[in-house]
């Protein structure tokens, strides 16, 4: 079973939270201007549309897309965007939260990223990716040996 009951999306929310806090007490540096921060919605909105995108692929496939059951996964889904990405979906809030990393401007909020792909991978991916295996056995293995956790096609 998984190592919490947390679902993703509220580590993320939490992930933004701190990282508006950390830029209204702590900025470090303005790094550019508010026009130059507006490039953070097109990355926040890159990242929306992959979540989208991926939900849509689970949906066509009908399994479920409750991060908090994969157990539950009928299908292992390895088209579209899994093809370079074993979580796609994890990536989006990624993309979201660095979209608002750059629209808040200021070097700090840049500090909550790698903590929210570490706290991720652990807490959530993780125990995800042992539950697959146990579901799918060589399938999901063979499918992990050819696609990076987080981006990227392994040689």
């Amino acid at each position: 079973m998984l190592k919490t009951r947390i679902p993703p999306p509220v580590y993320a929310l939490l992930s933004a939270l701190t990282m508006w806090r950390l830029h209204l007490s702590f900025p470090v540096m303005q790094l550019w201007g508010a026009e130059w921060g507006r490039i953070g919605w097109v990355i926040g909105l890159a990242g929306l549309l992959l979540d989208g995108w991926s939900v849509v692929l689970f949906l066509q496939s009908r399994t479920t897309v409750n991060p908090m059951r994969p157990d539950r996964a009928r299908h292992l889904v390895i088209s579209g965007f899994y093809r370079f990405s074993r979580n796609p979906m994890y990536l989006g809030l990624l993309l979201q939260l660095s979209g608002w990393a750059v629209w808040l401007g200021s070097a700090s909020p840049f500090a909550i990223l790698p903590l929210f792909v570490g706290v991720l991978t652990e807490m959530q991916i993780k125990p995800e990716e042992n539950m697959l295996t146990i579901s799918f056995g060589d399938e999901y293995k063979e499918y992990g040996r050819h696609v990076h956790r987080w981006f990227g096609r392994k040689v």
